[in-house]
């Protein structure tokens, strides 16, 4: 026997130990089976699990456990990311503890304590996945930086630059000033801040121009000052010179179509090195860079005044400054939108820097191609549009960054400074011995770029480079799981990892990385705000699984997400998720707790019950399967709870169920027993993809199992025949028991009182098979069948008229009243559907069985409005 109440610590510890030390999970390339891949969005080493984790995990734990169930070779490969911002910026706070700085490191030295870090810390987020019944094959567990991945990371670059896709050059790009590295466009986000726009006036021998800038900060970078030529304003002071204020520095007054007269004051200050339009504008006109700050955004020598202040103190005083010198016009607040780093928060810098880019506009074509023609299909499809947008509008990639936790790029200098692009030192030397005949060059001659690739430069990798596939491209796993089969992920990183992996795949395997992308919402608290640490509204998913159990939050998180459509967090739905556990547990301990009969034959009722059910099973076994192949996660979930909850549990336990007499149940015959045992059994494994746990508990106590058997590896549930007649009779069933319940209820007649029943129908037999079943559901104490009208309150389903004889209780008015509102809404509903009948678009496009089913719809409504008026007219 179970225990009494289902207590999820129990039991989850105790089955993800036995399906580990069984490998369960282990896969190898099998040729018998279909293959089925999916491999895990890395986390960060830096992460631990967050909701975002929860439910985009638990998505890909159910894709690939039905698919084992389905006798498919499943492998769901797990890793981590070596995120070299987060990271770096991890270890440099741990070390600033410590009372070290990482500028009195060597690079060695520094990377030994990020390596420390990871071992220590790396794996706490893929531990904690397993708290969630994570079926991934841990024995293939890969992280970005091993040196496997590693050496491949560094042979696409070198490939890519032999390739002529890899350049190395000066370009604006995003400054982040706290992390000290560049950051790609994708990981600005742009935000609405508050400012100030100050109007800044600018002095000349033949006349002053004044502008207006929320950064009066960059003022002394100034190369020009621009307006339209057409503005008639400026006309005598194009060519002119003005000074700027506090430092007195000449810069000339320039014309370009690109000020727009009508905005601000219609002059722009031209500041090159600090601005994305202005750098443009300043090669168009040949104008100097002059960049002020550091790289930790404090004001540098160039700048002449405030140096050494930080960008925003020096924003401030020289505000202050202006009023002081008399320049400043006036300040207005302004809001404005400004990119912030998405990895450390601050205020990006544009800033002029000498990069290592990736071309981008070949490589895309054959991603954007194969999205737009659903080679690869996107879950839900509307991302489509976002994907065509930023693919047909691709900017060259800044692969560089100025960090040292990552993979370093491949690119030697000779003492001269001539770049050479090798896997290794060794490689380089004789790249250069051979190309420059520089014969007494050695490698202590070459010094390799200190800057690292973008963390993206190896995830873009990943669905391959788990795989070996540039080391051994031709390896088993390779030929096997590749192409993988889906990726679930999150529409925030399309563009920044799955555009890029898709690219690549069609780069160095000439086809797509995975076929399926499913891409989940964001998960916000139900006031619709996104979870965060600093608004607290963020709760631990390993205290919720301690409170409520893995497979209450498993179901939870699911009951209501949709793809692509964000998740409003409730615990409710947490709390939905234990009641569907414990309905399971306690349905379980009923039927674990009857007495079984092994002389008793099995009743009619019983006999029907079972049949109707292995139909309704199947039925929506069929619908199910539809909402998985559609991905329709959240509907295929639904489908399992309403057939588990409602059809199983409220329903076909309560017809099966043996009579109580004097407070003891009588045994049920083992036919209805073991049929009650088999639907469970698959039920359970319709289940387990969602609730795995619970599930191989009650699987494991059904019968006695062989083994090291597991509901894991037991087949999932196929359609077997569905029997539309039956379902539709116990359709009627249902409405004659809750037809009869309402009317006790009205009458306040107690439900231990039988009630006698009178049936006015042309079709005496579909009720005799069903009479059983209503006398015990409905507590009928006879049926009766009629030609006329009987006395009592009548209900009709179908065109037949069902009369409950309730004696007195009774009352004639109210139940004519009853009567004639039922008539009202049955001719309204006739209406309806023959003007739907009659409506000539709707029967040519409308399917034949749609059409079919309209028309039964009015024949009914015809009968039951018959019999309606029948009724009324026998109460007078």
């Amino acid at each position: 026997m179970i225990s009494k109440t289902y207590n999820p610590k129990e039991i989850e510890d105790k089955w993800y130990q036995y399906w580990t030390d069984n490998k369960y999970f282990k896969s190898t390339p099998n040729p018998d089976k279909e293959p089925y891949c999916i491999v895990i969005p890395p986390p960060n080493v830096t992460g631990v699990l967050h909701m975002g984790h929860m439910l985009n995990n638990t998505i890909q734990d159910v894709l690939t456990r039905k698919a084992r169930m389905e006798g498919k070779e499943a492998l769901w490969v797990p890793g981590t990311d070596h995120a070299s911002i987060a990271t770096e910026a991890k270890v440099v706070a741990m070390l600033k503890e410590k009372g070290i700085n990482k500028s009195d490191l060597s690079r060695e030295e520094f990377l030994k304590y990020c390596w420390e870090w990871t071992e220590k810390y790396g794996g706490i987020i893929l531990q904690q996945l397993r708290k969630l019944g994570a079926s991934c094959d841990w024995d293939r567990t890969r992280f970005t930086m091993e040196p496997n991945l590693y050496d491949a990371v560094i042979e696409v670059f070198v490939d890519l630059y032999n390739k002529g896709e890899i350049y190395r050059g000066y370009r604006m790009v995003n400054w982040d000033p706290q992390a000290k590295t560049t950051v790609s466009d994708e990981e600005v986000i742009m935000k609405d801040i508050q400012q100030k726009l100050v109007y800044i006036r600018y002095d000349g021998d033949e006349g002053s121009v004044t502008i207006a800038t929320v950064r009066p900060e960059t003022i002394m970078a100034d190369s020009a000052i621009c307006v339209n030529p057409a503005d008639e304003r400026y006309q005598d002071l194009i060519g002119k010179t003005v000074r700027i204020p506090l430092i007195n520095r000449e810069v000339k007054i320039i014309a370009d179509e690109y000020v727009t007269v009508d905005f601000g004051t219609g002059a722009l200050k031209v500041t090159p090195a600090h601005d994305q339009n202005d750098y443009a504008l300043g090669q168009k006109h040949g104008l100097a860079v002059i960049d002020i700050l550091t790289d930790d955004g404090k004001l540098n020598e160039k700048a002449q005044i405030l140096v050494g202040e930080d960008r925003f103190v020096a924003r401030k005083k020289i505000i202050k400054m202006l009023e002081e010198s008399g320049n400043l016009v006036k300040v207005e607040d302004y809001k404005s939108n400004v990119g912030t780093s998405e990895r450390t928060g601050v205020v990006i810098e544009p800033k002029v820097s000498l990069q290592w880019f990736l071309k981008m506009k070949d490589l895309s074509e054959p991603a954007l191609k194969n999205v737009m023609d659903d080679t690869i299909q996107f879950i839900p499809p509307k991302f489509k549009n976002t994907y065509k947008y930023w693919m047909e509008n691709v900017r060259d990639w800044c692969i560089s960054r100025q960090l040292w936790w990552g993979h370093r790029i491949p690119a030697y200098y000779m003492p001269d400074g001539t770049c050479i692009v090798a896997a290794s030192k060794k490689e380089a030397l004789k790249i250069a011995r051979n190309k420059y005949q520089l014969f007494a060059l050695s490698e202590h001659d070459l010094t390799q770029d200190e800057d690292v690739l973008d963390t993206w430069f190896s995830s873009w990798l990943w669905p391959m480079s788990v795989f070996d596939a540039f080391k051994n491209p031709d390896n088993e796993d390779i030929k096997y799981y590749y192409p993988t089969n889906d990726l679930v992920t999150a529409p925030e990183i399309l563009f920044f990892w799955v555009a890029r992996m898709i690219i690549a795949g069609y780069e160095y395997k000439g086809t797509y990385p995975f076929k399926n992308v499913y891409l989940t919402g964001i998960v916000r608290d139900k006031q619709g705000r996104k979870m965060s640490k600093s608004l607290g509204n963020s709760p631990d998913p390993l205290e919720l699984i301690g409170q409520y159990g893995a497979d209450s939050v498993r179901t939870g998180m699911l009951f209501s997400s949709p793809a692509g459509n964000d998740l409003l967090y409730d615990e409710k739905l947490i709390e939905q998720g234990r009641n569907f556990n414990n309905k399971i547990w306690n349905a379980f301990r009923l039927v674990e707790g009857w007495e079984v009969s092994e002389t008793t034959t099995q009743n009619p009722a019983s006999a029907k019950a079972v049949q109707w059910f292995q139909s309704k099973f199947n039925k929506v076994l069929a619908e199910t399967l539809d909402h998985y192949s559609k991905f329709r996660m959240s509907d295929a979930l639904m489908s399992t709870y309403n057939l588990i909850w409602d059809d199983f549990c409220s329903q076909y336990l309560e017809m099966i169920k043996p009579a109580y007499v004097e407070g003891k149940s009588l045994p049920i015959d083992k036919q209805t027993y073991e049929a009650t045992l088999e639907i469970f059994d698959a039920l359970m494994r319709l289940a387990h993809p969602w609730m795995p746990f619970i599930t191989e508990e009650i699987w494991q106590n059904i019968k006695i199992r062989e083994a090291n058997d597991s509901i894991c590896i037991a087949p999932f549930p196929t359609v077997g025949a569905i029997d539309e007649e039956i379902l539709g009779d116990f359709e009627i069933l249902s409405e004659i028991i809750s037809n009869v319940r309402n009317t006790r209820n009205a009458k306040q007649i107690s439900p231990k009182e039988a009630l006698p029943l009178s049936i006015k129908t042309a079709d005496k037999a579909r009720y005799e098979a069903l009479a059983g079943l209503i006398q015990k559901l409905a507590n009928i104490s006879g049926i009766q069948y009629v030609e006329d009208k009987a006395e009592g309150i009548s209900f009709v389903i179908k065109g037949d008229e069902f009369t409950i004889d309730l004696g007195s209780n009774i009352d004639v008015e109210t139940e004519k009243a009853n009567l004639q509102k039922e008539l009202e809404y049955t001719l309204g509903f006739k209406k309806s559907t023959e003007s739907k009948l009659a409506n000539e678009r709707f029967v040519q496009n409308a399917k034949p069985e749609i059409i079919e089913k309209e028309r039964q719809k009015l024949a009914d409504a015809d009968a039951k409005i018959k019999a309606l008026e029948e009724a009324l007219a026998k109460l007078g």
